[in-house]
């Protein structure tokens, strides 16, 4: 799928968000700058989440509780470590499953194979301000 700016980008992670199921978890892949905040910032607004979404990157975890599903996103991009990485998701995963939210993941390479069910959507770069956005949805955790 072509995203031509940002407001696309917001725009699909908004829709994206009403089909997604209760605990589903979602990782993100792509460069830095190539929009994985902006597609959350859309999850969120779908979510009817009020407060204004930011990278977690020095955080590495906010939770968002305000909309009609609770939303944690993450950001592993700092985190050296595998087993920093993998402890940190697994304690985030408990939060999940208790609240029935919906989890999302920025840099998830390091957590990857432990992760059980996710969807996974990686962000490209293209031409100009656009980017290529391709989802993956290997365990039909998408709405029917």
């Amino acid at each position: 799928m072509l995203l031509k700016n940002l407001e696309e980008t917001i725009k699909f992670g908004h829709n994206f968000s009403l089909e997604l199921k209760a605990k589903s978890i979602i990782l993100l892949k792509g460069q830095i700058g190539a929009g994985k905040t902006s597609l959350v910032k859309g999850i969120a607004e779908g979510l009817q989440i009020k407060e204004n979404i930011t990278s977690p990157t020095f955080a590495l975890s906010h939770h968002y509780n305000s909309g009609k599903l609770p939303l944690i996103h993450m950001d592993l991009y700092r985190l050296e470590d595998t087993s920093s990485a993998q402890e940190l998701f697994l304690e985030e995963e408990e939060e999940l499953e208790q609240n029935n939210g919906i989890m999302v993941i920025e840099w998830p390479e390091k957590i990857i194979s432990i992760v059980d069910e996710y969807l996974l959507i990686e962000i490209k770069y293209a031409e100009g301000s656009c980017r290529i956005l391709e989802i993956y949805d290997p365990y039909n955790l998408r709405k029917s």
